[in-house]
C-alpha cells in the first residue's frame, strides 16, 4: 500500500548527470516534487569519471535552460557560453551546483535495484495503472529502501555498460581473461600512473567513434612527447576506410566535434597509429612473452599489443525493469517510436528530428527512459536533445499535454549525411554530403574531446 495519496508520492529520477538533473528541475518549477537516486557519491559521477576528456559542445549546448532558472538564485554565474568544457568542468561548475540547489531531492550512493507496479509483477493486468510504482533502492551502507512513486524516469544513462571487444556483441574469446590489460575508457595520460602504462607501449584501439579519436589523439600527443617514445597505436576498424571515415572534419557544425576527426587522421597520417580494417575480433590471446594478440574472424592474427582501449559504444542497463512493460526496439534496445529516428545506419546527429514524450512513452504509463539511456545502442546522442526530451516529458507528467507536444530542437549537423553505416556492404559506396554521390576516398595511412554526442 502507498504511504501518500497518488498525486502526491514524488517523481523519481533515476541518475543524478545532466540529463536527471534537468529533469529534477523542470520537475521543480512544474510544482512537482522529484527525487533523484545517483548511484555515484556525487552528482555526475559517470562525468566525473571522463573528467579528463573535453567536450566538443559549448557551454551553450550545455546548461539546460530551467535548470539555469533553478540556479538563479544562488548567484551561479554561467560560464563563457562560447567556450568548451571538460567533463571535470561540467561536473564541478554546473552539476554540483544545480544537485546542491535541489538539496535534499538529491539522494547519492543510491542504487536502483527494480521498478514495478506496487503489488502487480509483470504479468498482473488487473488493476494496474491505478498502482504507483514501487522503486527498489539500495544504498551505499547495505540498506534497502522501497520508493513509492507517481511516475518514473529513467536517466541512468548507458556509462556503467561498455560494449566488449567482441564484433558479435558478445565478448571476445579470452576478452574477460586479458582485463587487467584491457580499458573500456578513454585513458587519462595526465595521470602519471595511467601515462606510464601507455608510454612507449603498443595499444590498440577499437572503435570508430569520437571516443576512439580522442584515444588515438591522446596516444599521438604521448608519442610525440619527451617521455613517449616507442609509443604506437594500432587502429582496429571493423569497416574500411572511406570518406567518412574521420567524420565531418570541416563541414561539421560542431567544429570541435570535426577537429576530433582530424586529429585522428592526422594521427595515423603522421605514423603515430597504423589502421588495421575488415577487422572484427574473435579472440584475444596472450603469447608467449605475455603481450596480447588480437585474433579476427577471418582468421587474422595482429602482432602482440600490450594493451587495449575498447571504444566500441555502450548501451542500457534494463535488468532493474524488468517488471516493467517496456515497448523497445529489438534491435536498438530504444524506445519502438524513437528507433527509426536514430537508427545509425540511416542517421546522423544531425538528421533526427525534435522528439518528445509521445516517442518516448511505453505500454506501462508514467514511464519514461530519457537521455543516453533512450537511444539505447545508438551512438549519435546530444546533450542539447536530453533537455528537450525531459522537458516534454515532464510536461506530460505534469499533465500540460499542448506543451509536452511542442517539441522543438534543432541539432547540429555532423557533415556526414545519412548514416554513418555499421556494416560496410560489399559494393557500395558511401554517400556524399549532401545528397552527391561520393565514392570511398582511400586515406594515406604515413609513417582531444568528446561530449554530448558520437561516442
Amino acid at each position: 500500500m502507498t504511504t501518500a495519496p497518488f498525486a502526491e508520492l514524488p517523481v523519481v529520477v533515476i541518475g543524478g548527470g545532466p540529463t536527471g538533473l534537468a529533469a529534477a528541475a523542470h520537475l521543480t518549477g512544474r510544482g512537482l516534487t522529484p527525487l533523484v537516486l545517483e548511484a555515484g557519491p556525487a552528482a555526475g559521477a559517470a562525468v566525473r569519471e571522463w573528467s579528463h576528456v573535453r567536450l566538443f559542445s559549448t557551454w551553450s549546448e550545455l546548461v539546460d535552460p530551467a535548470a539555469e532558472k533553478l540556479l538563479a538564485p544562488t548567484g551561479w554565474t554561467r560560464p563563457d557560453p562560447a567556450t568548451y568544457p571538460s567533463g571535470g568542468d561540467w561536473a564541478g561548475q554546473y552539476l554540483q551546483p544545480l544537485a546542491d540547489a535541489l538539496g535534499d531531492n538529491v539522494r547519492t550512493g543510491a542504487t536502483v535495484t527494480g521498478v514495478s507496479r506496487s503489488g502487480r509483477d509483470r504479468i498482473v493486468d488487473a488493476g494496474r495503472e491505478g498502482q504507483p510504482f514501487v522503486v527498489h533502492v539500495t544504498h551505499a551502507d547495505g540498506r534497502e529502501e522501497r520508493i513509492h512513486a507517481r511516475a518514473v524516469i529513467d536517466a541512468s544513462g548507458t556509462w556503467t555498460t561498455p560494449s566488449p571487444a567482441g564484433a558479435n556483441g558478445l565478448p571476445a574469446l579470452g576478452e574477460k581473461a586479458a582485463a587487467a590489460n584491457i580499458t573500456y575508457r578513454i585513458p587519462d595520460l595526465e595521470d602519471p600512473v595511467v601515462r606510464a602504462r601507455y608510454a612507449g607501449k603498443r595499444t590498440a584501439v577499437i572503435g570508430s567513434g569520437a571516443s576512439a579519436f580522442t584515444a588515438l589523439a591522446y596516444l599521438a600527443d604521448l608519442a610525440e612527447s619527451g617521455d613517449g617514445t616507442g609509443t604506437k597505436a594500432v587502429w582496429i576498424l571493423r569497416r574500411g576506410i572511406s570518406g567518412s571515415t574521420f567524420g565531418g572534419g570541416t563541414a561539421d557544425q560542431l567544429p570541435a566535434r570535426g577537429a576530433l576527426g582530424l586529429a585522428a587522421k592526422a594521427a595515423v597520417d603522421n605514423g603515430h597509429a597504423d589502421a588495421v580494417t575488415g577487422f572484427r575480433t574473435e579472440a584475444v590471446e596472450r603469447d608467449a612473452d605475455g603481450g596480447l594478440v588480437l585474433v579476427g574472424e577471418d582468421g587474422r592474427r595482429l602482432e602482440p599489443v600490450d594493451e587495449v582501449i575498447v571504444l566500441t559504444g555502450l548501451r542500457p542497463d534494463l535488468s532493474f525493469l524488468s517488471e516493467i512493460r517496456l515497448n523497445l526496439d529489438d534491435r536498438l534496445q530504444a524506445p519502438v517510436e524513437l528507433a527509426p529516428l536514430i537508427d545509425p545506419n540511416q542517421h546522423s546527429c544531425g538528421s533526427v528530428y525534435p522528439h518528445g514524450h509521445r516517442e518516448l512513452s511505453h505500454p506501462e504509463q508514467g514511464i519514461y527512459l530519457v537521455g543516453m539511456k533512450s537511444y539505447g545502442r545508438a551512438p549519435t546522442f546530444l546533450a542539447m536533445t536530453g533537455y528537450e526530451q525531459v522537458r516534454s516529458v515532464v510536461a506530460a507528467v505534469a499533465g500540460d499535454l499542448e506543451s509536452a507536444d511542442t517539441v522543438e530542437l534543432t541539432l547540429p549537423e555532423t557533415g556526414v549525411c545519412g548514416g554513418a553505416g555499421l556494416f560496410d556492404a560489399p559494393g557500395e559506396a558511401s554517400a556524399g554530403c549532401c545528397g552527391t554521390p561520393a565514392a570511398p576516398q582511400l586515406v594515406q595511412l604515413g609513417a582531444p574531446s568528446t561530449g554530448g554526442c558520437c561516442s
